[in-house]
């Protein structure tokens, strides 16, 4: 039994230690993301992609600039995606609205 909870104890810590590594890198903009993102017609946006797990909303622009707006409701991407004006609905909708981190480009 003693073997059973120090080893619960030693999975429970090591989860923690790669959660907080995880956020470290997160907060630092150093996250490179698996999120999808599909390209949509904006002067001002390539390419946007949604995870309903993370709540986690990726804006690709023009200039190749990635960034990661977390804690967004679905309802933001499904209304974006459907926007007549992806960079307004985007200015008026996102930006400033959600917290947000820079995103590295995946390695090709």
């Amino acid at each position: 039994m003693i073997s059973v909870r120090r080893d619960v104890r030693l999975i429970v810590i090591a989860v923690a230690s790669l959660t907080l590594d995880s956020i470290r890198a997160e907060e630092q903009g150093q996250i490179t993301s698996r999120i999808t993102r599909q390209p949509v017609h904006s002067h001002a946006l390539a390419a946007i992609g949604y995870s309903k797990r993370l709540h986690a909303l990726e804006v690709e622009f023009v200039n190749g600039a990635i960034y990661r707006y977390n804690k967004v409701p679905p309802e933001i991407y499904r209304d974006l995606l459907g926007a007549p004006s992806k960079a307004q609905f985007y200015d008026a909708n996102v930006r400033g609205h959600f917290p947000s981190v820079h995103v590295k480009p995946a390695r090709s």
